[in-house]
């Protein structure tokens, strides 16, 4: 893809897919293509029994600064149904996702950041919400999500003002999970990654889905572990003190 085009790009590298928002002559503002490219590729990445993580971030110095609302205004598009159907592929990515975030965070890139498992942001980065701005009513999906992740109080304060905030109120409200200093980002967020492609990803697997609220697999989950061998090779690794080789990579 040329860099100055609008576009998503994407990578698999050790077990990790890294995908990349670009379109920076707006600060990587989402396309109506875009959006509507994002579940196609998350599609075919869940499919690909490599990929143990996902990482979503944005090209240059900003990760994305909402809808690119030019490429909206067409009569036969629904910009908030393209926003959602992206959002909502991400959050249903079957492993584990991460948004390595640096600079603006706005809007359509907040919805999608929050629609990731994990938030890690670089100090300086800004987070806002803004369809206030716009006198579009945010999808009630976006709005639960967001209340899951920062309380009602400080959503209703993104949502009714639109006003950004910084990485550190973002931190302390809940909107991310880790801020790194200035250049530090890409190798915590390396570090971390490695960390999760060593781990279990029955456990990983299991893990997201539970915490999404499904309670009706224990059963099977419970079968998975049994079946795969990973539970008996994480307590055999442990006591020969060595690293574990887990098999299992995948589940329906």
């Amino acid at each position: 893809m040329d860099r100055t085009e609008p576009g998503l790009e994407h990578t698999v590298v050790d077990g990790v897919a890294t995908v990349v928002i670009g379109n920076p002559a707006k600060r990587n503002a989402m396309t109506a293509a875009m959006w509507g490219e994002l579940p196609v590729l998350l599609e075919r990445l869940a499919a690909d029994p490599t990929v143990r993580v996902l990482v979503l971030t944005g090209a240059g110095d900003t990760f994305c600064a909402g809808a690119d609302i030019a490429s909206l205004r067409d009569p036969g598009t629904d910009p908030q149904a393209l926003a959602v159907a992206a959002e909502e592929a991400l959050a249903a990515f079957p492993r584990p996702t991460l948004a390595a975030i640096r600079g603006y965070c706005v809007g359509g890139g907040s919805q999608l950041a929050a629609a990731c498992d994990l938030r890690f942001a670089e100090e300086g980065a800004s987070f806002g919400v803004t369809p206030a701005r716009l006198g579009v009513v945010y999808a009630a999906s976006s709005t639960r999500r967001l209340v899951a992740l920062t309380g009602p109080a400080t959503a209703k304060h993104l949502l009714f003002s639109g006003e950004l905030i910084d990485a550190a109120r973002a931190l302390r409200t809940g909107l991310v999970d880790e801020v790194l200093p200035a250049g530090g980002l890409d190798e915590r967020v390396d570090a971390y990654v490695r960390t999760l492609v060593a781990r279990s990803g029955l456990t990983q697997a299991a893990a997201k889905e539970f915490a999404s609220g499904r309670d009706d697999r224990d059963a099977y989950w419970a079968e998975q572990a049994r079946s795969s061998g990973d539970t008996a090779e994480g307590a055999a690794a442990f006591l020969e003190r060595r690293a574990p080789r887990f098999t299992w990579t995948t589940g329906p």
